[in-house]
């Protein structure tokens, strides 16, 4: 098939979607697809040789510099498109990109299907903005609906989105590569650069730096733990984002590691003891199976990847959503078990996400992608 793969977050970018997307266009193009990939030029833009780029104009967020929005490109894409039509054109975001993507794709009565990443209208609720959560909502909505198919991660997503308005709905599942994340890549090297022996407790958060991922719930449970225990357990952040240096400043006895990726990523998560993820904005959360893939144990709440993969008390730990004082009881809890009858837990975790493949992620996108090329393009009234 002739596939464009648009969107406003790629590689080199650090995200979960980017991440998703990256493996998504590799496996597309080993299997032999045409594949060109769309998205906002980046100035750290590498040449793929396993698939054509168009790079956009874009610009940057205000507190993400290294994140990008794509302006409008209707034009460039009609020009494009008209000379070398795809198959299927499949949109990954929702921004100005994204939106000019669908109605060009319609206008031209090219099949075009597109994928729910982000949370984003729960976003305005940590931003003050909560009267704005309606608006945004039915501009996802209004984008979605107008595409043949929105793939999801989780049936809970499927359902919510179901209820409010959204049609047309498949999941898609997320993998975890186990040969990168995996126990052995514990470093007593990396713990003892955080003042850490093998008997301390390390806790670790893995993700964006930001409000919306709710870090001062993290940071009240790590510091109850502290509180209770004998020897200096140390925290350790791996990502960054808007909140960081203000973060890094209230508490500087925290380590603030900044982004890492690869093996260097996979050695901080291995190299960890307990993995606290609060967030409440998630539409998936690749981090949790990434955290159990390498032997750590997991608190999160009760929904996205906790939710489908999580077992309580048997390969991790899961809470009632936003239960703020359930999560802390249960750090609390948790520490004083003791980390010697962790063990059953860590191997369990591990063993539970070992059949999340990536290649079975593709096979379902694939299959998707061309069942949305094969059937007859709808009539759509008017464009972005």
């Amino acid at each position: 098939m002739k596939i464009s793969l648009v969107t406003e977050t790629f590689p080199p970018e650090v995200n979960g979607a980017a991440k998703t997307l990256y493996k998504l266009a590799s496996g597309l193009s080993s299997r032999g697809h045409e594949l060109v990939v769309i998205r906002p030029r980046h100035h750290d833009d590498t040449p793929s040789p396993n698939w054509e780029q168009w790079s956009v104009a874009g610009w940057s967020l205000p507190q993400y510099p290294t994140l990008r929005l794509g302006l409008p490109a209707g034009s460039i894409l009609t020009e494009r498109w008209n000379e070398n039509r795809p198959d299927v054109v499949h949109v990954a975001t929702e921004g100005p990109l994204g939106w000019s993507a669908v109605g060009t794709a319609c206008r031209l009565g090219i099949p075009v299907s597109s994928s729910f990443h982000t949370n984003f209208h729960t976003y305005f609720n940590h931003y003050g903005c909560s009267l704005l959560r309606s608006a945004a909502l039915r501009y996802l909505r209004s984008i979605h609906n107008r595409t043949r198919r929105t793939l999801v991660p989780t049936p809970l997503i499927q359902h919510k989105l179901q209820a409010a308005g959204f049609r047309n709905l498949g999941i898609m599942g997320r993998g975890v590569d186990t040969e990168l994340f995996d126990p052995k890549r514990r470093d007593s090297k990396l713990r003892r650069s955080w003042g850490a022996n093998k008997d301390t407790l390390v806790l670790l958060y893995v993700g964006r730096l930001a409000i919306e991922k709710n870090l001062e719930l993290v940071i009240q449970s790590f510091e109850a733990i502290r509180q209770r225990s004998e020897n200096e357990p140390k925290f350790i952040l791996v990502g960054d984002g808007p909140e960081r240096d203000r973060l890094a400043r209230q508490h500087p006895e925290y380590y603030f590691v900044g982004m890492q990726s690869g093996e260097a990523l996979a050695r901080h998560y291995a190299s960890g003891d307990l993995f606290l993820f609060p967030s409440v904005t998630e539409t998936f959360g690749n981090v949790v199976i990434e955290a159990m893939a390498s032997g750590l144990v997991v608190l999160a709440y009760d929904y996205a990847a906790a939710g489908q993969y999580i077992r309580q008390g048997q390969n991790g730990w899961v809470v009632s959503f936003n239960d703020t004082k359930g999560f802390i009881e249960r750090a609390i809890s948790l520490v004083h078990t003791g980390k010697s009858e962790w063990s059953s837990i860590r191997r369990s975790a591990r063993n539970s996400v070992s059949g999340l493949s990536w290649c079975r992620v593709i096979e379902s996108f694939e299959h998707e992608l061309q069942r949305v090329g094969s059937r007859q393009a709808p009539t759509v009234k008017g464009q972005p």
